[in-house]
């Protein structure tokens, strides 16, 4: 007797699936139990799949594509639909893949099975709870290691997953490299457990070595199973006291990256449906893994080129405390263009001289980290060549000019005239930058001498240095600037003098300390200069972290700024702090130069001004004294052709009041007279002023030009305490 007739006899049929060309060959009792007449057919895949019911077509689907990813069976229940969708019975099919190459065809049987009974405990590898229960499970699954960002916490998600019905208690995770298996992680084992497994060759006659080297699925559904087949490494298994074992490769873009153990201390069947949710929990693993394999890799290489291009600030130079931060919050490999830098220059006489750099060049990519390396050591050559802060930086533009003239011209000599020892990288910085557009970049220069605690500041459209002074006090320092570095190579930077008292702190920083968390120049200093003002000036790295933390930590986002978006930039901060304790109390000083071709500068002067008596007990002297400031600028910037020079100084008077004493000087010989303006003139009330509001004042001819000054002593009530 035939096999067809012996399987027809008991209702089983034949069938045969070629994936390659689509096409379902049925013999007799097969196409009966389809629900078509009872002879041998060919149909296309369309064909046969509108007899089944689209639930269960789906799940089928996935059966196959499981049974074929393992070389196992497919097992499956199906409901056979007639033509107006009513469901004539359902069969049981077990079917083994065929593979050739890419294709396969699936040979298997049809079986029709009687349906449960309404309220009987019958349970099928098909069901809607199980459906649900499992599709809960892998969304929830997909969302937790989709936001782990680190092996570590991808394992740890793994450990902690609940598979419906069929948890593991025992799970391992095993990596390639090379040629060998080592253990990325584990859980579920005592500490020391790995040891056996730490690294074994993809030989060694092991289910996660073989399934790394096959990219075949293992299952073990018991100890006499495991025994048979794998009896050389039973014996290292046995000691666990597992029942069964599930060994899933881990694929990435169709490579196996290694294997991944579940071990359970109860037996397991492995069914279809139980083989299907550990193949997804793999393959989802396995993306995670390299997920987060790739995010470990950049940061790494960020920190990497974070440490090859900030210097270490460490002790060493007497007199003075330094701190700094860089915090890359751009994306991508989290590097950009901002830095700082210290350098000690050559000459000087006693504590010798310093010099703090700090600049931001235009992106936040990796052109940007190369073109700041070569600005880094252009600054460096040129301060170490002794060329004072307006020339560094008159060189460092010429430079970073000629970096771009090279870029926009595709290629050649890149470097600036008279650049010392600087590598020519702009082929490399092109590389990352295909469109070769040209980049500028801000920076402040500050040569520091440490004995006298003169600073010399020259600035290229960077933001202005601020300074906390010894009662608390913080002012920001207007100073003169030019244009960006590499925009226009002839721009001249001026100069800006101040004096840094012991005791006192000088912060700079890139615009992400200010701007960043949608706050702009004017409302992010003010963020700032509230925590320098709590700050008790002794714990420089204290501050740091402080600083830091306000704008870019989770506190940062209950104080966002007027703007609609919330913009992230990186963040580079420098701290400079005298040591000791001056001779007398240190007066409280702001010093600033307004020039001719900058009239809108006065308003600045107004403000310092106003910064400096932030704690004046008399609200209408401070009144006075900035309207007495703004007359005798004007003046200089009206009836000379010279700059102005602001001087203003808080100091403690015998009878412990204090006393505003502010200059202003310029280089004109021709002294002011007081005049009787007439009602409907526009000037000569300067002086009138200053004789009813000030305590006392004058003008004091200079060698060159003169210096015209008023006092004011503190009057009204308590209005904190002195300056020093």
């Amino acid at each position: 007797m035939r096999t067809e007739d012996v399987l027809a006899a008991i209702a089983t049929g034949l069938w045969r699936w070629d994936n390659a060309s689509g096409v379902v060959s049925l013999d007799a009792e097969a196409a009966r139990l389809l629900g078509l007449p009872a002879e041998p057919v060919r149909l296309t895949e369309a064909a046969v799949r509108s007899r089944f019911h689209p639930v269960d077509w789906n799940e089928i689907d996935g059966v196959v594509h499981l049974a074929v990813a393992e070389d196992t069976l497919a097992e499956a229940r199906l409901r056979i639909m007639d033509e107006h969708g009513r469901v004539l019975r359902t069969v049981r099919t077990r079917s083994k893949p065929l593979i050739e190459g890419d294709d396969y065809q699936l040979v298997g049987t049809l079986q029709e099975v009687a349906e449960p009974q309404p309220g009987t405990a019958a349970a099928t590898p098909i069901t809607g709870d199980w459906r649900r229960s499992r599709e809960a499970f892998l969304l929830d699954a997909g969302r937790a290691l989709a936001e782990a960002r680190s092996t570590a916490e991808v394992l740890r998600v793994a450990a902690s997953l609940s598979m419906p019905g069929f948890s593991p208690d025992g799970l391992a995770v095993f990596g390639v490299a090379g040629d060998r298996l080592r253990i990325i992680g584990h859980h579920g084992h005592d500490k020391g457990d790995e040891g056996p497994f730490t690294s074994m060759t993809l030989d060694t006659d092991y289910p996660a070595a073989e399934v790394a080297r096959t990219g075949r699925a293992i299952y073990l559904p018991s100890p006499e199973e495991y025994l048979r087949r794998f009896p050389m490494t039973w014996p290292l298994a046995q000691r666990f006291g597992r029942r069964s074992w599930a060994f899933v490769p881990l694929v990435v873009a169709g490579r196996t990256m290694g294997a991944w153990m579940a071990a359970f201390k109860h037996p397991v069947a492995f069914t279809p449906d139980e083989r299907s949710v550990l193949t997804t929990v793999a393959r989802m693993l396995a993306q995670a893994l390299a997920r987060a394999g790739v995010a470990e890799s950049e940061r790494e290489l960020s920190l990497g080129l974070q440490r090859t291009m900030m210097p270490v600030l460490g002790p060493g130079i007497p007199g003075i405390r330094v701190a700094a931060r860089y915090v890359p919050t751009g994306g991508g490999l989290q590097v950009g263009g901002d830095w700082y830098d210290l350098i000690r220059l050559p000459g000087g006489s006693g504590a010798g001289r310093i010099a703090l750099v700090i600049g931001d060049v235009q992106g936040h990519d990796v052109r940007a980290a190369g073109l700041m390396g070569q600005l880094r050591i252009a600054l460096r050559a040129y301060a170490s060549e002794g060329h004072r802060p307006d020339a560094v930086l008159s060189r460092a533009s010429r430079f970073l000019y000629g970096i771009n003239e090279g870029t926009t011209a595709g290629g050649g000599d890149a470097g600036a005239p008279g650049a010392p020892g600087i590598p020519d990288a702009t082929a490399a910085a092109d590389a990352a930058d295909p469109f070769g557009a040209p980049r500028f970049a801000t920076c402040l220069y500050l040569e520091v001498d440490l004995e006298s605690g003169r600073v010399e500041i020259a600035r290229a459209g960077h933001p202005d240095p601020a300074v906390r002074m010894t009662d608390g006090t913080v002012l920001l320092r207007p100073t003169a600037g030019g244009l960006p570095l590499g925009i226009d190579p002839d721009t001249d930077y001026p100069t800006t003098r101040l004096a840094l008292e012991p005791g006192e702190t000088l912060m700079i920083c890139t615009d992400g300390l200010l701007e960043t968390g949608g706050h702009d120049l004017d409302s992010g200093w003010e963020r700032v200069r509230k925590l320098l003002e709590a700050d008790d000036g002794e714990d420089l790295e204290a501050l740091a972290d402080r600083l830091v933390e306000a704008v870019h930590g989770p506190g940062s986002h209950h104080t966002t700024g007027p703007l609609a978006d919330r913009r992230e930039d990186d963040i580079a901060v420098l701290l400079l702090s005298r040591q000791g304790t001056a001779a007398l109390p240190a007066p409280r000083r702001t010093m600033m130069t307004v020039a001719q071709a900058e009239p809108e500068r006065i308003a600045a002067a107004r403000e310092q001004l106003r910064q400096l008596l932030h704690d004046w007990a008399d609200g209408d002297q401070v009144d006075s004294a900035v309207l007495m400031v703004s007359e005798m600028v004007t003046n200089v910037l009206v009836h000379t052709d010279g700059d102005a020079l602001l001087v203003a100084e808080v100091v403690c008077a015998e009878d412990s009041r204090r006393r505003l004493r502010v200059e202003v000087a310029d280089a004109s010989d021709e002294l002011p007279h007081k005049r009787h303006p007439g009602e409907m003139a526009s000037s000569g009330r300067g002086l009138w002023l200053m004789e009813m509001l000030a305590d006392a004042w004058g003008v004091d001819p200079r060698g060159e030009g003169k210096a015209t000054w008023f006092e004011l002593h503190e009057s009204g009530g308590p209005g904190g305490s002195p300056s020093g």
